[in-house]
């Protein structure tokens, strides 16, 4: 792990916001060695009590954070949020505009109050028209129309990550090493606004152009016009599925020799990569034969040496037991504050060879920073009593 790669150590964070979009921005962030301060209401980020396929948002998307936690009903809450912007350089938030407006802490409050602040706001939508609307991951998919692409036709489905949200909160880690860069040329902070609607546009950006150059609408993707010679799911002699791809012309003629298919290697209508995806009804029955004939274990080998684009078809739940994921640093430990630890990747990228982690990836208790963050700041015991709801005894 490279602990040594920290870009941001000395740059503070400090984040209000909930589930994964804000989370994720948060997170991407302190992997990069920032210090992310997640502000928490007294009774904890909502998040933490999700279950269901909620049940991992909040581990998942908080590793590598402090909690300091506040009552921002209260005066005294509002005011401790105050002190703790005034030392930040960058703040991240996801909540409704009007909600921050009251309680003066939209962005143009902020960037007035501190200049250098860059305020990384993780919404629904960019300003225009539906700039007031509730968003979710669900619903920009159905919006832009990657539910339309990714069910057959008159089935429209959500695909099976939080991948805008995940996605969106890259973006406003993006914008903010941007903005980082810039405030160094102009000491001015700037304020950012990543829209999630915007982020699954860019997502079918590329069955959109297909339509404006040729005029022609692509169809969901289980229906697509295939562009590749193989392209497709099989099953292995013990009925495991694998995909199998051939995009190529050296692809086909590797594909067919490990599968002896000597007959389709050797026709001579079937030479160009153009008259290999027009014969596709007549070719894919007899790959699915082949394949059917041979075990995972018998193709896997020869399809890694020859270069053939493979794979099982698997579950989350496998990435546990693959080499992969289990080499050095394929999967960070995380300690959980209640006991125990869960395993969970870290940012898909090396540095020098080794993967990065700019803070220990545990998981903070509800305000287990709080005192010491607050009294840094100069406030009395009392004020961080006040500031964080505590009832006195």
């Amino acid at each position: 792990m490279n602990s040594d790669f920290a870009p941001l150590k000395d740059v503070r964070v400090v984040e209000m916001s909930h589930m994964i979009m804000g989370p994720s921005c948060g997170m991407f962030l302190s992997f990069l060695g920032a210090e992310v301060i997640k502000v928490e209401p007294p009774e904890g980020d909502k998040t933490r009590q999700l279950s269901g396929m909620g049940r991992g948002f909040f581990p998942t998307f908080n590793r590598g954070k402090k909690s300091v936690q506040l009552d921002l009903k209260t005066t005294a809450g509002i005011e401790a949020l105050n002190r703790l912007l005034a030392t930040a350089d960058v703040f991240v938030e996801n909540f409704r505009d009007t909600s921050l407006a009251n309680m003066g802490l939209d962005p143009g409050s902020l960037r007035e109050k501190y200049p250098r602040l860059i305020v990384a706001s993780c919404k629904g939508f960019l300003h225009g028209p539906y700039e007031n609307r509730t968003a979710m991951d669900e619903v920009v998919q159905m919006m832009t129309g990657m539910a339309h692409m990714t069910g057959p036709s008159g089935r429209p489905l959500r695909i099976g990550s939080s991948a805008n949200d995940i996605m969106g909160g890259l973006f406003g880690a993006l914008s903010v090493l941007g903005a980082l860069l810039e405030r160094d040329k102009t000491d001015a902070g700037h304020s950012i606004r990543i829209g999630l609607f915007e982020n699954c546009l860019l997502l079918v950006a590329q069955h959109m152009v297909q339509f404006d150059i040729e005029g022609t609408e692509a169809p969901p993707m289980p229906e697509r016009v295939f562009s590749w010679p193989v392209y497709d799911i099989f099953k292995t002699r013990e009925e495991r599925q694998i995909f199998v791809g051939s995009v190529t012309e050296g692809q086909w003629d590797k594909l067919c020799t490990i599968l002896q298919l000597d007959k389709l290697l050797n026709d001579p209508g079937l030479r160009s990569r153009q008259d290999q995806i027009a014969a596709r009804s007549r070719t894919i029955p007899i790959f699915e034969k082949a394949i059917a004939q041979r075990s995972f274990d018998e193709l896997l080998p020869r399809f890694e040496a020859d270069g053939i684009p493979f794979s099982p078809i698997s579950r989350p739940v496998e990435m546990y037991d693959d080499p992969h994921v289990n080499r050095e640093g394929g999967l960070f430990v995380s300690n959980l504050p209640e006991g125990g630890s869960f395993r969970a990747p870290g940012l898909p990228m090396e540095v020098d060879g080794l993967p990065v982690c700019g803070n220990i990836p545990d998981l903070p208790g509800i305000g287990e920073d709080t005192a010491e963050i607050l009294n840094s700041l100069g406030l009395t015991e009392a004020e961080v009593a006040a500031a964080a709801g505590l009832k006195e005894e």
